[in-house]
């Protein structure tokens, strides 16, 4: 079992922007999303977008097709392609949703890295028409977070992965994200953790603002080759202190060119790719 799990939120930190923004904007609903945006929560907007797209006769293969799109910076793939090489284990909490993510992951290769997807669960209906659900059912009852959406409380879902990540041993998290909700995440972090913020998005400016909220170790980042450079710095040096401590040789990586070469054949043992659950 990994002994780092990296955890990443998706818009605007795996991918270079917001993936429902792109589908409604390149799909010609924009107007439509802009006046019900002050009337109802975000992800039932996201809904009915995709009711109505269905409506004006695109199909899901047009979805799918404009989602492929959307741009992925070759450093952060090539980021994650190595430090699951390195043997971490990667998930993802997102307020996005499953199929735009999986879409996403998918084309670009990067969808079996990745051993749990977090995010608003979704479904092609029996009409052809894709739904997207919250991920918390809001309508029964509140999360209780006041920094988080009602959908979804990010800091929640940290602890549950806390919890399934901590049964067999301690595990050292690392999280990588630029939102207010991730700032809420990086509340269930501990010391020896890493929080790894984007600079100059809101969850840099609420860590200013409450600098000692945080008890893990903060590396911000700005553009993707700078995300690269640091989160494999992380990973190295966190494999280096568990060598350390367990007085065996850890491979080192050398960061050339957006690209990571793995020393001694990989001598740490790759995690086996599991598709995230549908």
């Amino acid at each position: 079992m990994a002994r780092l799990v990296v955890i990443f939120d998706f818009d605007k930190t795996i991918i270079d922007c917001d993936s429902d923004n792109w589908v409604v904007e390149e799909l010609g609903i924009n107007h439509l999303f802009t006046q019900l945006l002050h009337n109802f929560p975000w992800n039932a907007i996201m809904d009915r977008m995709m009711t109505e797209l269905h409506h004006r006769g695109k199909t899901i293969e047009d979805i799918e097709e404009c989602l492929k799109k959307v741009p992925l910076h070759p450093s952060i793939a090539s980021a994650i392609e190595s430090v699951h090489a390195l043997g971490c284990d990667l998930r993802i909490v997102s307020d996005a949703n499953v199929f735009f993510i999986e879409t996403i992951l998918k084309h670009h290769g990067l969808l079996d890295y990745f051993s749990e997807i977090n995010t608003n669960p979704g479904f092609v209906d029996e009409q052809g028409r894709l739904r997207i659900l919250p991920y918390y059912d809001f309508s029964s009852s509140s999360h209780g977070c006041n920094i988080c959406p009602s959908n979804m409380c990010k800091g929640l879902v940290m602890e549950k992965i806390r919890a399934s990540v901590s049964a067999d041993g301690k595990k050292q998290l690392v999280y990588v994200g630029d939102g207010t909700p991730d700032f809420c995440a990086g509340l269930k972090l501990e010391e020896g953790d890493v929080l790894m913020p984007r600079k100059d998005f809101p969850i840099c400016d609420l860590i200013s603002a409450n600098p000692l909220l945080i008890k893990a170790k903060i590396h911000e980042w700005s553009n993707w080759d700078e995300l690269s450079t640091n989160l494999l710095s992380t990973v190295n040096n966190a494999l280096i202190d568990e060598s350390a401590k367990t007085d065996q040789l850890v491979p080192l990586c050398k960061y050339q060119n957006s690209s990571i070469s793995v020393t001694a054949h990989e001598a740490l043992q790759k995690a086996l790719p599991v598709s995230p659950p549908h």
